[in-house]
């Protein structure tokens, strides 16, 4: 799919991309690269081998702007806690089961030169459409509480949340993952290893409204 306005194209991604992806990583998450909790080749190439349809990126004028990186799982309950580590079976993707009800929205990077043009919408937009083609349940995911760091010593996360769901706290994760449909659903502790979000992430799913039982 491509933005007409924009010329930029939406993608699965390929073999090829990959040493751009790692790029973009990089510039796109500069502080979660110094504590090593970007993708690596090997990851990426991983992701292509047990679900290439997963794998979307945005593409501008040869350059890649915005990737992300999805995989299919069962969670039982359907509400469980967990850490990403847990829940994707480490950076390798694992845990990819094909059976499963829930696409898992594991990773989404921008690169910041061109933020806020609508690049992550289209990608969610990716997401959004192979959940409905794949006739998944819904689309779940841990989301950054990226300016939580200013916060915590002021209010817990569940506090943080509710200001930004209120509006009187400016929130770039939550608020356009709220914007695009989806639901807040809990706090997830130790999540993932990120300074800025403290550890903590938001419990987030999207139900696909043209789900058929079978």
């Amino acid at each position: 799919m491509a933005n007409n306005d924009s010329q930029i194209t939406i993608r699965n991604t390929a073999y090829g991309d990959i040493s751009k992806i790692v790029k973009l990583q990089e510039v796109s998450f500069p502080q979660m690269a110094i504590e090593g909790m970007i993708w690596k080749s090997h990851h990426l190439e991983s992701h292509l081998k047990i679900f290439p349809q997963g794998q979307f990126v945005a593409e501008y004028e040869g350059q890649i702007i915005g990737s992300v990186s999805s995989l299919i799982v069962k969670l039982e309950p359907e509400y469980k806690e967990h850490t990403w580590s847990e829940i994707c079976g480490g950076p390798e993707f694992r845990n990819h089961n094909p059976r499963g009800d829930s696409l898992y929205g594991a990773d989404v990077s921008t690169h910041p030169d061109y933020r806020r043009i609508g690049i992550a919408t289209l990608l969610y937009d990716a997401r959004k459409d192979l959940c409905i083609r794949l006739n998944l349940r819904r689309i779940i995911a841990g989301g950054r509480l990226f300016n939580y760091c200013e916060f915590a010593d002021k209010m817990s996360p569940d506090e943080y949340i509710q200001k930004v769901i209120e509006g009187k706290i400016d929130e770039p994760v939550l608020g356009f993952q709220l914007k695009n449909g989806f639901k807040f659903i809990k706090v997830l502790q130790n999540y993932l290893k990120d300074s800025r979000s403290a550890d903590y992430a938001t419990f987030i799913e999207w139900k696909n409204p043209d789900y058929k039982v079978i």
